[in-house]
């Protein structure tokens, strides 16, 4: 019996262990299942909380972004991370716009603004511009050499789609031409509309090789002199390297006290082709001349110094600029910062003027030489080492009103009207004629100086319109349009009235 008993347990046994491993396979497989479900669903949530706090930060800085609020930051300001980009807009673009900028850092800032909005308004597909490298100062300086491209790409995608180049489907291999031109300077909405956009339908590629000036300064739709504005003060970042010294410059200005940026343009190349000589010797204005006559895309040959002088239109000099500062009343001991590039006559022009105001400061002065040398031979980045200094200073002085004058007076507007004391050249030159000779002795110098710039600080005011663009005031230099909001627009300048137009 024993036998047999054990002979059954062994059978019983036999029997029953196919049934525990199956029983122990299902525990195993209910097993990953439910950690394959359960990790699927931690995996999901996740997701969905991150998208949910994406959207949510997004939308509030989106909503921050696109608000026409100027940005009134302390100067002490710790900069913020950048608010993620916006969603790109969805449209049918009509072609491709290439666009070729002539002139220096700024009349390509400016055009750069134009060219954006010209692609928004005519729905284009805008290719990088190009930079001009055929100019006097001959700069082989990139679009990205200058300026942040991804950022320009990306903070503009919900208004315009913008590639580094032109797809190859679109060359000339595969039966499309481009169309060169240079659209009428100071042309408005209807102009675009009605005499290029056409074009897009039988060129799927425009290219314009001139660019300077062809957007006008008023009468153009509120949301495109907005777009004109965001483009220069938001979307037009200098290169992470251009930065980063322009920072430091200010830094260690702002360590020894406040500053003055003047914008001192009394370089060999302004002056030759001012025609603009006061203060130069004989073998200095016929070397000017030269100049002038070697370039022949400058049409104007013949100038008559004096008489462009006394009708304001030269700038001043090393030496006027002394004693205008000390009639303004700048202490001697104030930090002036020379946002130019090489004096013309060089130490020596500069004598009277570092003998009035002894802390004349310039980059190359402030700079180790191995900081510098790569911006050497790129007058655009040096230029916009210039820009940055100028924009943060406590007071802005140009003594001449060029581009980078008139762009960044409107920079400075736009941070809540920073000093820039715009000299009235004309009213200047015959008070320092009158103070020179004797005439006019220094305290009622100071003080005719001092009550025509009374009302020349940078205060509010409206653009001046004409019916001749050249002769009303510069979009970029006061763009009213985006320094207010609203009935705010009268408080901060007052009604219009027809003073406005001249």
């Amino acid at each position: 019996m024993e036998v047999r008993s054990e002979g059954v347990q062994v059978r019983c046994d036999k029997l029953q262990a196919p049934v525990i491993a199956r029983t122990r396979l299902r525990v195993w497989f209910i097993r990953v299942c439910s950690s394959i479900v359960i990790w699927t669903c931690l995996i999901q949530l996740l997701t969905v909380t991150e998208l949910w706090r994406s959207n949510f930060i997004s939308g509030i800085t989106s909503r921050i972004y696109h608000t026409n609020q100027r940005p009134f930051l302390a100067e002490t300001t710790v900069a913020q991370a950048p608010p993620p980009y916006p969603p790109a807009r969805n449209y049918t673009s009509n072609g491709f716009l290439r666009v070729s900028c002539n002139g220096g850092l700024n009349q390509m800032r400016a055009a750069i603004c134009d060219m954006v909005t010209i692609a928004r308004l005519l729905n284009l597909t805008l290719v990088v511009p190009e930079l001009d490298k055929k100019s006097f100062w001959a700069d082989p300086s990139n679009f990205e050499d200058i300026f942040d491209v991804t950022h320009f790409i990306g903070s503009l995608r919900d208004e315009v789609r913008i590639v580094k180049r032109v797809p190859k489907k679109f060359n000339t291999k595969n039966g499309y031409s481009t169309l060169k031109m240079a659209p009428i300077s100071w042309s408005n909405e209807k102009y675009y509309l009605e005499q290029i956009l056409p074009h897009f339908s039988k060129h799927k590629v425009v290219h314009f090789n001139k660019t300077d000036a062809r957007l006008a300064n008023n009468g153009l739709p509120l949301d495109l002199q907005k777009l004109r504005c965001r483009v220069n003060f938001q979307a037009l970042k200098f290169t992470p390297e251009i930065e980063t010294l322009g920072q430091k410059l200010i830094r260690i200005l702002r360590e020894k006290g406040p500053f003055v940026a003047l914008h001192l343009r009394y370089e060999m190349d302004m002056l030759a082709f001012s025609g603009c000589t006061h203060g130069c010797s004989h073998e200095e204005a016929e070397e000017l001349k030269r100049m002038r006559y070697a370039f022949p895309w400058w049409r104007e040959k013949e100038i008559v110094s004096e008489e462009r002088r006394l009708q304001g239109q030269c700038p001043l000099t090393p030496e006027e600029t002394a004693l205008v500062l000390q009639a303004l009343g700048f202490d001697r001991d104030m930090q002036i910062y020379i946002a130019a590039g090489e004096i013309y006559g060089g130490e020596h022009r500069l004598a009277q003027l570092r003998a009035a105001f002894p802390k004349i400061l310039k980059k190359e002065m402030m700079l180790a030489h191995d900081e510098l040398w790569q911006f050497q031979n790129h007058s655009s980045q040096m230029a916009a080492l210039d820009f940055m200094v100028s924009v943060a200073s406590n007071a802005f002085i140009p003594t001449y009103d060029g581009n980078m004058a008139k762009l960044v007076e409107g920079h400075r507007r736009y941070l809540g009207f920073k000093k820039s004391i715009l000299l009235d050249r004309k009213k200047l030159v015959e008070l320092l004629d009158l103070h020179q000779n004797g005439t006019l002795p220094f305290d009622e110098f100071s003080d005719a100086v001092r009550q025509v710039h009374e009302n020349r600080m940078g205060q509010p005011f409206r653009r001046r319109v004409s019916d001749k663009p050249k002769e009303e005031d510069y979009f970029y230099a006061n763009p009213q349009e985006c320094l207010c909001e609203g009935t705010k627009c009268n408080d901060l300048f007052g009604p219009r009235n027809s003073s406005e137009v001249r």
